[in-house]
Order: structure tokens, then sequence, then C-alpha cells
């Protein structure tokens, strides 16, 4: 009986697929194609398959794996196809341009250094791939990859489908924790469409009686395959263990593996053992080195191994592989304590004389309990790991160098390391704990200076994970304390301040930080510079502020410092996004997304193309931001920042077409911003259900939305997110209680505003004033200032507020009997609108809304409207009624309530606007 089918059993559909995909690489076309399972299931077998086809097409046909160690090493799978690559001659001198590039040192600047690096080695294989036969890349176990891997195969995923290059991953879909890089790289392409996944499933009772006979070369009685599958549940692999284990069926695949070890040589079994110790695949001459076998017995051994079907030989010659990595782990559960120590010890000995990876020494040395030797290869791995920005694989490596260090060892700088790693791949709860216990250890050895220099980076943590404003500038002025003396240290804590408060829009205190900290270091600071920059911007010193975050972007993009100038570009377009200054805001934002896109600043990325949306929304293009919205949300990673901004404008999009859409979307918004308990991420959330309530004639809850967005804004002296609120508070107003009400609440919102002085928000102070104006019935003057703010709106390229002003002129013309300008600028507004209908109570009052608007009035009430639009006194209507003089009282009180009007010339004003309201009534 042979361990193996001859056949594949039960995937024809996929190697019809697979064979699609090639024809399409073959005609330059390709893509990245994953096969998903979970272990055993026979991904290693269809990729065989696959790669057999492929080369019977004229296909280069390069095979890497990835090991579990490999998510400590940077680009481990990189260096297999480097490997693969040069076993070819047409593609050696790539292959070998490759390894030497992996070798460089970082220079500079990690993560531009990290950026190049991926660049290079992408367009390495792109110019391989063009100028020979078309290629199949196969890339075993994904799961195990390390993140700069990932990141070169994303981009040749995108390359590939102009290439005749066709790209396979496997990976275990019962492998992918939330800590695994492969996890939300895969979401990512899969969301965008950057790749296809197929998933192999369990053999049927039918198909493993299929397999089970292929391998028996007969079929085999009833009984036997019902107890196969049975134990197997149809996992491929562990069909060929069972049926290959000595009699019977063994319970579990580990008991098969090691039945069949038990019938291998002595020499065999005890290598297959010390083979396990390196992973599932090892390196021949390391093999040598820790058994101290004689050649020709390990020759012999590995034969034996290969026969039975446990090791396969690499292409290469340089080592082998497990058949499975389940099998390796068998073998390797059954060593004995002792014995897997030492071999691990000698394995470690023997790759640090080789050269062999640190992260892959210091493995091998903390696993034979040599913390002492693990300890300094821990920390070289994790060294250049950081120098490559590959954060995941340094966290693991800085954890282990932790575990491993002697109490000798300065622990508070290891976890100040660890903490910085973790932080950058938002494992905020675990860098809290590490910048916690590394700031208790630097003041427990009295090291004011280094404890206080740990706090900017522990804020900036504390914030992402809730702690509020008090708490962070108590935590900051807590280390200026500490650091009494160091201006160095003291400059940075303010340039922390200064952040702190700019979140919280309190700008008067951020701006004095900031200058406190020009003060101490008067040299150019990147970081500090932009926030300043978006201080002076919110103060409404509007040119000192561009002025200084353009230079800010400017040095820091020709200095290569890629965060700060990304961070540069984001704080300015976005700033401009919320001060109304969308043509700039637009500028920059493209500008910025096409540099974080080639920076691969990807959070800063989608994070500007979330504003970006908000731009197109404000400008009109609702088809376009909820797209862009929509985009941002599947793109960004899980970044609460991105997906507060792209949550309010699909809210906002939906505001007349989707109302319930809208809130659910608004409301989401308000909790993940709540949460952070920052102006910005929550007034636009408040102001878009204050906006969907009034538009809903909930006057209340859309009054309850303005009071506590009004509330928040003047807590922090802020304008730029109050002047939404200001019409649609005026609107809300005049509805539920007339002008008066409108008139107090504009009272108390004019202020900031005024102080401010910010250009884009001073349009609502005209509009909110023209529209208590055009309540009171004084048109003349409600004309001039609608008419301004119409103007400043559409300057501004403001739809929404723009929209609304041209709708209430029309309104003002219609009341003001000028029935050719109101038809006009409501024609006006359907252009722009094209085929979409503006919110009907904007339409209220004019030529297209009047036949709808309802009469409030009663049959009585109206014909002393009338009477009193004709000037009459309270006496002379009760005379033409014949009612008393206290019931003309009465009616009078009622419409001035119904109307939200006060003066008797204001009844007059509504009745003029609304001619034919008293027929409609009669009616």
């Amino acid at each position: 009986m042979t361990l193996s089918s001859p056949v594949l059993i039960g995937r024809r559909d996929l190697l019809e697929l697979a064979g699609r995909r090639l024809a399409g690489a073959a005609a330059g076309s390709g893509e990245l194609l994953f096969l998903a399972g979970e272990a055993g299931i026979g991904k290693t077998r269809l990729l065989r398959e696959i790669s057999v086809r492929a080369a019977a097409a004229g296909f280069a046909v390069i095979g890497t794996a990835a090991t579990p160690g490999d998510v400590e090493i940077a680009a481990g799978l990189l260096s297999d196809l480097g490997a693969g690559l040069r076993r070819d001659p047409a593609t050696a001198p790539t292959g070998t341009r490759i390894m030497q590039r992996l070798r460089d040192g970082a220079r500079g600047d990690p993560d531009r250094h990290r950026r190049l690096l991926v660049t290079d080695l992408t367009e390495m294989v792109e110019r391989v791939a063009t100028c020979t036969r078309p290629m199949l890349i196969t890339c075993e176990d994904l799961h195990w990859a390390d993140d700069l891997t990932l990141d070169v195969l994303a981009r040749m995923a995108l390359r590939a489908r102009a290439l005749p290059l066709l790209l396979v991953g496997t990976y275990r879909s019962d492998e992918l924790y939330p800590r695994v890089p492969m996890r939300a790289w895969r979401a990512r392409l899969l969301t965008q469409r950057h790749a296809e996944e197929v998933r192999l499933t369990r053999l049927s009772r039918t198909d493993t009686a299929e397999l089970a006979a292929a391998i028996a070369g007969t079929r085999l009685p009833a009984a036997e395959t019902a107890a196969v599958f049975a134990r197997s549940d149809g996992i491929p692999l562990h069909v060929e263990e069972f049926l290959a284990a000595a009699d019977g069926v063994p319970d579990t695949l580990a008991d098969a593996v090691l039945f069949r070890a038990e019938r291998l040589g002595p020499a065999a079994r005890e290598l297959a053992g010390a083979a396990s110790v390196l992973g599932r695949s090892f390196d021949l001459d390391l093999l040598i080195a820790i058994t101290g076998g004689a050649p020709a017995t390990i020759d012999a051994a590995l034969r034996e191994l290969g026969e039975n079907f446990f090791v396969l030989p690499r292409a290469d010659g340089t080592g082998f592989d497990f058949r499975h990595a389940l099998i390796r782990d068998a073998l390797y559960a059954d060593l004995s304590p002792l014995r897997r120590r030492e071999l691990h010890g000698r394995a470690a000995a023997a790759a640090a004389d080789a050269g062999f990876a640190a992260a892959f020494v210091s493995d091998q040395y903390e696993r034979a309990q040599r913390a002492k030797d693990a300890f300094p290869y821990a920390m070289t791995g994790a060294t250049e790991a950081a120098q490559l920005s590959a954060h995941q694989e340094a966290a693991e490596l800085y954890r282990r160098a932790l575990r491993t260090a002697d109490p000798a060892a300065d622990r508070a700088a290891l976890l100040s390391a660890l903490a910085a790693e973790l932080a950058a791949i938002d494992e905020n709860d675990a860098a809290d704990r590490a910048y916690a216990e590394a700031y208790r250890l630097r003041l427990d050895r009295d090291e004011p200076l280094a404890a206080a220099a740990l706090l900017p980076e522990w804020v900036a943590v504390r914030h992402l994970l809730g702690d509020g404003l008090d708490r962070r500038v108590e935590q900051l002025r807590a280390g200026l304390t500490l650091a009494a003396g160091d201006d160095g240290i003291r400059a940075r804590l303010h340039g922390a301040l200064a952040a702190a408060y700019m979140l919280d829009r309190r700008l008067t205190e951020a701006l004095a930080d900031g200058e406190r900290s020009r003060a101490l270091h008067p040299a150019e600071d990147d970081d500090r510079d932009t926030t300043v920059g978006a201080v002076l911007l919110f103060l409404g010193r509007l040119d000192e502020g561009y002025a200084l975050l353009e230079a800010v972007i400017d040095r820091a993009a020709a200095a290569h410092r890629e965060r700060q100038a990304a961070r540069a570009h984001r704080m300015l377009g976005s700033s401009a996004s919320v001060l109304v200054e969308y043509e700039r805001a637009e500028h920059w934002l493209t500008r910025g997304i096409a540099y974080a896109d080639r920076a691969e600043r990807f959070n800063d990325r989608h994070y500007m193309a979330a504003h970006l949306a908000h731009v197109r929304w404000a400008t009109g293009d609702f088809t376009g931001a909820e797209a862009q919205a929509r985009a941002a949300l599947a793109d960004g990673r899980g970044g609460i920042t991105t997906r507060i901004t792209a949550l309010h404008v699909l809210g906002f999009c939906g505001l007349v077409t989707d109302p319930a859409g809208a809130h659910a979307a608004l409301t989401e918004a308000a909790a993940l911003g709540e949460a952070m308990h920052e102006l910005q991420r929550v007034s636009p959330a408040w102001w878009g259900l204050a906006e969907l309530a009034l538009l809903g004639g909930d006057h209340a809850t859309a009054l309850a939305w303005c009071e506590r967005g009004h509330a928040a804004s003047a807590g922090v002296g802020d304008a730029a997110y109050l002047y939404p609120y200001t019409v649609t508070g005026v609107r809300t107003h005049l509805a539920a209680a007339g002008p008066t009400a409108a008139r107090d609440w504009l009272a108390r919102v004019a202020g900031l505003l005024t102080d401010r002085g910010i250009p884009g928000t001073l349009p609502a102070l005209d509009h909110a004033q023209g529209l208590i104006l055009l309540a009171e019935g004084q048109t003349g003057k409600a004309r001039v200032l609608l008419e301004r703010a119409s103007q400043a709106w559409s300057r501004r390229r403001r739809f929404w507020e723009g929209s609304a002003a041209l709708l209430d002129r029309a309104r003002c013309a219609h009341r003001s009997r000028r029935p050719a300008e109101a038809a006009a600028l409501v024609a006006e507004v359907q252009t722009r609108w094209g085929t979409r209908t503006p919110p009907a109570l904007w339409l209220a009052g004019t030529p297209a809304g009047e036949q709808t608007r309802p009469v409030p009035l009663t049959a009585r009430e109206m014909e002393v409207a009338r009477l009193v639009a004709a000037g009459r006194t309270d006496r002379e209507i009760a005379a033409a009624l014949v009612i008393s003089p206290r019931t003309v009282s009465a009616h009078l009180e009622h419409i001035r309530t119904k109307l939200g009007v006060s003066r008797r010339t204001q009844i007059a004003g509504w009745l003029a606007a609304y001619p034919a309201a008293g027929e409609h009534r009669q009616r």
C-alpha cells in the first residue's frame, strides 16, 4: 500500500479553476489566488498538482513555504523566493539581487527603507516575469508569513494583473488568530478584490472511499473505509496516515504517525526526531551539524524517511521538508524533554556559526532553556526588524528578549522598545502595560528624566484607549516636574500637551504649550509645528497656519521623514475640509493621498480618503462621496478615526434619500466618537442627527442635538464645528416656538463665530438672521441677508446650506410677490440637485412646494388673518365676523402661536406668501 493517492480526489472543480487562472496568466493577466482550508485538507497536494500542470504548460515554477518561525523573521519567505529564482539560469541574476537586497542594512528612516525595499523587490520580480516565460510563484502556509513578505506579495498581486504571473498561496483557515499578520492583510485584499480565494472542503464518505481505494490499489472493505472516514472526518492527510498505520485505525493522527515511525530503522527514527526540532523545513548542513552522524548514515536515513513519506527533498538539494507540519509536530512532541533541549542547543550553536537569522538562533536557544545565550540574539533580531519597520516581528523578539533577560538587563529600556512596537501594530492595551511597567521601573531606579521621556508616547496610547483630556494633561504635567532642568525633554512634553489640547479643541492652551515648546527648543520640529499649524487654523489665523503646515510638508518630504510629512498633509487637508476651504482641502488631500500611497502610510492615506469623501459631499457630489466613504471603510484596516469620518459622510449622504440608514451610520459614529471624548469626532454626527430630526419634523430631538453640539463647542471655544448648528437651530426654533426663541439661539452661537472670524463659517450668521427676518415678515431686510449668505455659500462650494439658502430666497421672493424671481431660484436649485429632490422642508413656501404645504389655521382663523392683513382693528374684525373682541384676541393668539410670529405685520406677510391658503382651507 502506498501512502498517498496517485490521483487527486474530490478537487476537479478547483483544478479547473486553476487551469483558467494559468491560462489568464499566460495571456498576460495574472492574479493572486488563495487556497484556504484546515490543516491536512490537501492544500499542498493541490498546489503540487497545479505546479505540475503549470510546468507542462511552459511556466517557470518557483515554490516557497513559510514556517512557524518566519513570523519573527522579516522577509523569511522572500529569501526562499530569491533562492528559487537562483536555481534557474534565466532568473539567477534576479534571485541573487533579491538575496543581496534582503541582506542590505537599513539606512536612515526605517519606514522609508522598508518602502524602498518593498518597491525594489516587487520591481525585480516584475522584471523577471516580464522578460522570461510565464511564471507561477507558490507560497505555502502564509499564516506563518511575516508582514514584510505580505507587503511585497500584496504589491505583486496588484502588478500581476498586467503580467504573465500567477501567485498562488495556501493558508490554514483555522490559524488566522487576531495577531497573525495575514488576518487583516487577507481581508483587505479580498475586500478590494485584489485577490481571489477558494476553500477546500472535507471529503465526503464516497470521496473518502475512493481515496482509500487509490492508496491501497484496490477497493477496501466497507467496514474499514467506514472506520477510516469516522476517524478522519474526511481530512485527506488523516485518511492517508490512518491507512498507512499498523493494524487497526488509530484514534488520533499523532498515533498514526508514531505507529508508522516505529517501523523505521533506529537511524531514521533518530534522524526524524532531530530534524523535527528545526521546524517544518530543515537545512541539510544544519541537520548534519546537530546529529554529528557520518554522511553515509545520514544519507541512508534520509532515503528511508523519504521512501516512507515522512520528508520530501527540496529541489535545490539544500534541505528537506516534512510532508506536513502535523507530521513534524507529532515527532517533535514524542521527543523526551531532555533530548529536545539538547538538540535545540546544538541547533542554536550550529545556526549561529553558519550565520542563520538572529531570530531563529534566539528561538533555538530559548527552547534549549539557555536564556543567557538567547538574549543577545533576540535583541539583534529585534533591532534588525525595527530597522525595517517590521513591527510585528520586532514585538515578538522584544518579548523573547524580556523572557530571556538576566536580572542585570535594563528591563525598562526593553519594555519601552516593546511598547513602541506594540503601539505601531495597534496592540494598545499591551503597549499601555509595557509603558506603565517601564515608567514604574524608571521611577523606582530614581531616573526621573528617563521616566518623563516615556510620557509623550505613553499618553498617545492612553488617548486611543479612552483617557480623557484631564487625565492626559495630568500625566504630562507630572512629567514636566520630573524633567526639571532638561529643556529637550520639557520641549517634547509641551509639544505633547499642545497636541492633547488641540485634539480636544482647547486652542488657547494648545497654542500656549506649543510656544513654550518652541522657546525651550527653538530648532524646527515637524510634529510640534504641525500641531501648532492646525491650532492656528482653528483659531482663525489661517494664513499663519497654512504657511506653517506647508513648510513642514516641504522640509519633511525633502528629508524623507515620511511619517511627519504624511501627518502634516493629513492635518492640513482635513482641517481645510472642516473650515469650508474646499478647494484647498481637495488639493492637499489629493496630494496627501498620493504621498501616503508612495510612502505606504496606509492609516494616513485612508483617513485622508475619508475626509476627501466629506469634501465631495459638501460640494454636492453625493454619489462620489458615498463611494469614497465606503472605500475608506473597507480599506481603513479598522482605524477608528477613519471609520468615524466615513460614517459621518455616509450619514450625510442619506439625510434625504435614506433616513434610516443615515440614522444608523450617524448613531454609530456618535458612539465611537463619544468614547474618544473629542469634539471633532462627535460634533459632525450630532449635527447630522439634528438635521435628520428636523427634516423628519421631530423638533424636540433636533433641538436636543443642537444644544448638545453648542455646549460641546462652547466648552472649548470652537467655531469650526459649531457653525452648521447655527442655521439648523434657527430653523428648528422657528418651527417649534417662533422668532423670539430663534433670536435667542442665534445670539448664543453668534459670539463664538464672530470672535474666531473663520471666513468659511460666517455665512451661517447672515443665513440664520435672514431666516428670522423672513419669519417676521421683514422680507426686504431678509432678502439682503439671504442673498449675501447664498452667494457666500456658493463661493465656498458649500452645497447643503447653499441650496437651502437659494430656496429661502425663493420663499422671500414669493412672499414679496416676485414670482419670476422665485421660480428662477427654484429652477436653479433643481438644476443643482439634478434627478434628486431637495428636502421638502426647504421647498415649503416656494412655487415648487406651495401646493403641498398644509395650512395650519382653521377656517375662522383664516378669516381673522385676512382681515388683519387688510389692516382692520380687533373691534372692526369683531363687527365684521359678528363675534366679540375678546374672541378676536383669542383667535389672534392662536394664529401667532401656530405661525411662530409675534406681530400683526408678520401675519400679513405669511398670508402674502400663501395667497391660495384661504381657498385651500375653504375647499
